[in-house]
């Protein structure tokens, strides 16, 4: 790759530096440069891409100071490409594509034509020849997708509708790449190529690809899961993860060597195999350190391959080019969300998705320079193109919320959209009274409103997502459709008649939000909500919540009470001790927060003072009394564990091993009969 570019300076720094070090000293850099971008993008409120595109540019061969080696960070690069594309699959099942089909499919092969019918124009207008016009166009057409799954995780978006459209959408795309990789040699290589050897080569290709996926899901769907589940159980932890990093990249190399399929492809199939094993979950948190690291060493690689001054010669072309795959390829997605009637939300994000271009796009560009169609100056273009886009592409999805607003405003404006989608009818109003409210139909929501049913409680699910909200009205649920974080749709849920207001999204932000107007809209109504941070407590109780629930330290108090029953406290004890957590995780904010669960600890060790724990009082001539705990070793000399503390009328009970005993201290002990005659016996100095 590095011979796309015009000669790079000498290195000043690499004059006397050994050939291999030159790899490693251009990974530390560039990820320090990386990490320095990023802090100053987060600083200036940019996405941190940004600061990773511009330390890569840093570090890079076309930029004063240290010259790094481009072609060797590509190849790493292409490691991030596979873990990428690895977690795209483990989150992903052939499912949820057949459930977007009627969308993807067609949507990803129109949108392929149209984008390179109009990277063609473009390259008309430039002046270049029609093959190089080909190579524009097919570059443009094809959108990144690592920059699409970061940006929809980013903007909380990756699991809605639009989410798994744009997913499915572009894993079409890299299904077409394959086909067109394979169709390029053929049509532009040297000598003559009639349409036999063009579909002979096409039907190989093809052969290929359904020999691979049949492979992987009809032996690798039993052997990968089958492996990693010995793994798990008979090897150490490190094995596993290595087990994890071989699977997604030796599947990805088996690809491209015995299939001559892309990395990508081949790291995305072992991912969707992987995905049906029960170890999925443990398998994406092996796989996600590797992920991230290796995802922002791709965007500064990408980074290193701009030259600025091709760039800067050619403005004029470079603005029009990110024009058009901003812009014009928003407008035609757009086009094409209206033409399949996505629905507004869904076709924005869609669109904003496939506002850029990526890594596919540099394949293609290399091998258009390979076969001689492509000069340098105009493959540099390309890349600007896909770094500026790739820069800016997180701005666009802030667009999307304003714009559905603006959009769903307009009845001429969303009518195509909407105009298949089966709209709901709105309760009648006049019979919302004593009812409660529930924002948000997701697993939370889907509970409490099946509770508040059974029990004959009036309940009305307000529901941004038209299939959800379909879900909740075929169980019998009235339900409003809308956003309630930005719209105004809970002027129509009655909420001054309302009992309670349970608000279940998962995205604080948007809770504060529901709340805040909750409260101007019914001053009196009671308001439950779910927080998973500290922050998020203190925001939605400034917002005007009554009522929280923390999920996480739900199920740690859960896990709580089965060890301690376990353990054979008592019930009520188990209980008492739950509610103080409760109030301090609640109730208690920083600093405070360990201060409040020690006195709730202190109130289960006084209450259990009297019934499971036993107390021993240091004697006068007990030869351990100045002695720490480490050196009693009561519990390896008697089987005893000491778990408090009692000293001065004081309750100590974070035991240690550095603790000290002296004479008069009462001792809380826990064991059997014997282990505590064993113990007092030790400690009174018998």
């Amino acid at each position: 790759m590095a011979a796309a570019f015009p000669a790079a300076r000498p290195n000043p720094i690499g004059g006397a530096m050994h050939g291999d070090t030159i790899l490693l000293m251009t990974f530390v850099l560039a990820l320090v440069a990386a990490f320095a971008g990023g802090m100053v993008a987060r600083a200036l409120r940019l996405p941190p891409i940004v600061g990773y595109l511009v330390g890569g540019l840093v570090v890079g061969p076309f930029t004063p100071g240290f010259s790094g080696d481009s072609h060797a960070m590509n190849q790493l690069a292409e490691v991030g490409v596979m873990f990428m594309m690895f977690g795209t699959g483990l989150h992903f099942s052939f499912k949820d594509l057949l459930e977007v089909k009627n969308i993807a499919v067609p949507g990803a092969i129109v949108q392929i034509a149209l984008g390179t019918v109009a990277g063609y124009a473009l390259a008309t207008v430039f002046g270049w020849e029609p093959a190089a016009g080909i190579m524009l166009g097919l570059s443009v057409s094809i959108a990144s997708t690592v920059v699409l799954i970061k940006n929809l995780t980013d903007a909380g978006l990756y699991q809605s509708r639009g989410g798994r459209i744009a997913t499915g959408w572009l894993i079409v795309e890299d299904l077409a790449t394959v086909v067109i990789l394979v169709v390029l040699p053929v049509v532009f290589g040297p000598g003559e190529t009639s349409a036999a050897d063009i579909a002979a080569q096409l039907a190989i290709a093809l052969l290929k690809t359904v020999a691979f996926v049949a492979l992987m899901l009809v032996v690798g769907s039993r052997a990968l899961p089958w492996l990693l589940a010995r793994i798990a159980r008979f090897c150490p932890r490190e094995l596993f993860q290595l087990a994890v990093v071989v699977i997604a990249l030796g599947t990805a190399l088996a690809a491209s060597v015995l299939f001559d399929l892309s990395f990508a492809l081949g790291a995305f199939l072992a991912g969707v195999v992987v995905g049906t094993s029960k170890l999925s979950h443990r398998i994406a948190a092996e796989a996600i350190p590797f992920q991230d690291l290796f995802s922002i060493i791709f965007f500064a690689s990408v980074g290193m391959m701009v030259n600025p001054a091709t760039l800067t010669a050619h403005i004029g072309q470079l603005i029009a080019l990110v024009t058009l795959i901003m812009v014009g390829k928003w407008l035609i997605n757009m086009a094409l969300g209206a033409l399949f009637s996505a629905g507004v939300r869904t076709s924005l994000t869609i669109a904003a998705g496939l506002s850029q271009i990526g890594e596919f796009s540099f394949i293609i560009g290399q091998t258009g320079m390979a076969l001689g169609v492509l000069s340098a100056d105009q493959y540099s273009l390309i890349l600007g193109g896909a770094v500026v886009s790739i820069a800016l592409n997180s701005f666009v999805f802030k667009l999307v919320d304003p714009m559905t607003r603006a959009i769903e405003g307009s009845a001429a404006l969303k009518r195509p959209y909407e105009r298949h989608a089966r709209t709901i009818e709105p309760p009648a109003e006049e019979g919302l009274r004593d009812h409660v409210v529930v924002v948000g139909y997701g697993h939370a929501g889907t509970y409490v409103a099946e509770v508040l049913k059974d029990l004959d409680v009036p309940c009305l699910v307000v529901e941004r997502d038209l299939p959800i909200a379909e879900e909740a009205e075929a169980a019998g649920l009235p339900v409003l459709v809308g956003d309630a974080a930005n719209s105004e749709i809970l002027a129509h849920a009655h909420l001054e008649a309302a009992r309670v207001l349970v608000i279940a999204l998962a995205a604080e932000g948007s809770a504060e939000m529901v709340a805040r107007e909750a409260r101007e809209i019914a001053p009196g109504l009671r308001i439950v909500a779910r927080a998973d941070t500290q922050d998020g407590v203190e925001a939605l109780v400034a917002a005007g919540v009554d009522d929280l629930v923390r999920p996480e330290l739900e199920g740690g108090i859960e896990l709580m009470r089965h060890t301690l029953v376990d353990l054979g406290y008592r019930p009520r004890q188990i209980q008492n001790y739950a509610n103080d957590l409760r109030e301090s995780g609640y109730a208690a904010l920083g600093d405070d927060g360990r201060a409040e669960r020690q006195r709730a600890f202190g109130h289960l060790i006084a209450s259990l003072s009297e019934l499971e724990l036993h107390w021993v009082t240091v004697g006068e001539r007990c030869p351990m009394a100045g002695c720490t705990l480490a050196g009693l070793d009561l519990r390896a000399r008697t089987g005893a564990n000491a778990v408090a503390l009692r000293r001065a009328g004081e309750l100590e009970v974070f035991l240690d091993a550095t603790t000290v005993l002296h004479a008069g201290d009462a001792v809380g002990l826990m064991g059997t009969a014997e282990q505590l005659e064993a113990a007092e016996a030790l400690l009174g100095g018998q």
